[in-house]
């Protein structure tokens, strides 16, 4: 009986006609997960990201006998205070966070400290189907090195949308946009840093301006911080008089100004997620002549990925569940507009005909760009430069 539930279990691990690689421990590890708690710390401000959580746990009880618990965060750095703080209280074994969706600066901060599981993904029969060989996107981190320590999960990139019934010519680069600002004062604004979407906006804008941009592709203790930043600064004091109620207020998130463009007060955004505005419009939240696109010189993409602490209790039903998101049904799944809308991580070489069908099958909708239009992807600067802008920023617009 036992041997019949590993194979079971083995066969349902893997994509349909997969060209996945099972390593020799991967049965084991399954066997091992089932009826395991995994407590799934990740961002939950987005009803669409939950919903898709929501139906991966039913998907993990199903298959794998797994019980998977979306941890709901406001902001990543949570749960990464959690894991450092049961460090310092010396809990070596029973940590409360079993599975972390994760990126960038806190990656950074993790493996920086040791405080990471691994290396665990080359486990995973899924993650050859990423091509890693011939992807870096998926084996470094806003430029550090992953080395087996998170497996990815999904890509995004950054999309301005407009009206298209009250903005003709959208800008297509971050003069133009002051430009448009300047002209259509009170109707573009981004979040407050050091939320994600506003830092990204600081990103974004700085890749675009500065004169030395590959300083931001090294250490920021490496560079002349003020020197790079100046022309960033300078843009900022120009753009904030003529943003929505005049910089005086921030919009909270991404939702927020997906709500503002739905009631009109604001007539140019962007999200990090291509999907957003097509979902939106499916939804009536917003009208259905707002249009995406990509700025003229591309936009920041980068990948999201999933990180085991080192204190994990659950390691091996943390695995299985990392491995069937990578799976191309969980991937097509969540690319799906109507899900979410992330982009798969996943090599389309690597796939057969049967699992290819499933993203050929996804529809276009209304609003959203092309996978032509998201070809220019600019790269994430360096983690360290992401602290380091949110705390000019703070110091220079808040007074903290």
């Amino acid at each position: 009986m036992k041997s019949t539930l590993l194979a079971l279990s083995v066969s349902l691990a893997l994509p349909l006609g997969s060209h996945a690689a099972v390593s020799d421990e991967w049965p084991a590890i399954v066997e091992q997960a089932r009826g395991q708690t995994v407590y799934f710390n990740a961002w939950g401000g987005e009803s669409n990201t939950n919903n898709t959580i929501r139906w991966a746990a039913g998907q993990g009880e199903e298959r794998y006998g797994i019980d998977l618990v979306h941890v709901k965060l406001g902001d990543t750095a949570e749960a990464v205070s959690r894991v450092v703080a049961e460090k310092q209280g010396g809990n070596t074994s029973e940590g409360a966070v079993d599975l972390i969706w994760v990126n960038g600066e806190n990656f950074a901060t993790l493996k920086e400290a040791g405080l990471l599981f691994g290396p665990w993904v080359g486990q995973l029969p899924n993650f050859s189907l990423t091509d890693p060989e011939n992807n870096p996107a998926v084996t470094t981190d806003f430029t550090v090195p992953v080395e087996g320590m998170e497996a990815p999960w999904g890509k995004a990139q950054v999309v301005f949308y407009y009206d298209t019934s009250l903005t003709e010519n959208p800008p297509g680069s971050m003069p133009e946009l002051l430009e448009w600002a300047q002209e259509n004062p009170g109707e573009f604004s981004y979040p407050k840093p050091p939320q994600f979407l506003g830092t990204t906006f600081l990103k974004q804008a700085l890749i675009e301006l500065a004169d030395d941009g590959d300083a931001l592709y090294r250490p920021v203790a490496e560079a002349d911080f003020e020197v790079v930043t100046a022309p960033l600064w300078n843009f900022l004091d120009q753009l904030h008089p003529n943003l929505w109620r005049s910089a005086r207020n921030f919009p909270d998130n991404g939702p927020s100004l997906r709500r503002l463009m739905g009631a009109g007060e604001l007539s140019l955004a962007f999200s990090f997620w291509p999907a957003e505005v097509p979902a939106a419009i499916a939804n009536n939240e917003l009208p259905p002549t707002v249009e995406s696109y990509v700025l003229d010189g591309g936009t920041i993409g980068n990948v999201s990925f999933l990180a085991i602490p080192f204190n994990a209790q659950h390691k091996s039903a943390a695995m299985v569940v990392a491995n069937f998101l990578l799976s191309p049904e969980a991937q097509a799944y969540a690319q799906h507009p109507d899900n979410w809308g992330f982009l798969t991580v996943l090599s389309m070489d690597q796939l057969d005909a049967e699992q290819k069908a499933l993203f050929e099958a996804l529809p276009s909708p209304k609003g959203g760009v092309t996978p032509a239009e998201l070809q220019q992807v600019l790269e994430e600067p360096h983690a360290s430069w992401v602290e380091a802008l949110e705390t000019a920023w703070l110091e220079r617009y808040s007074g903290n």
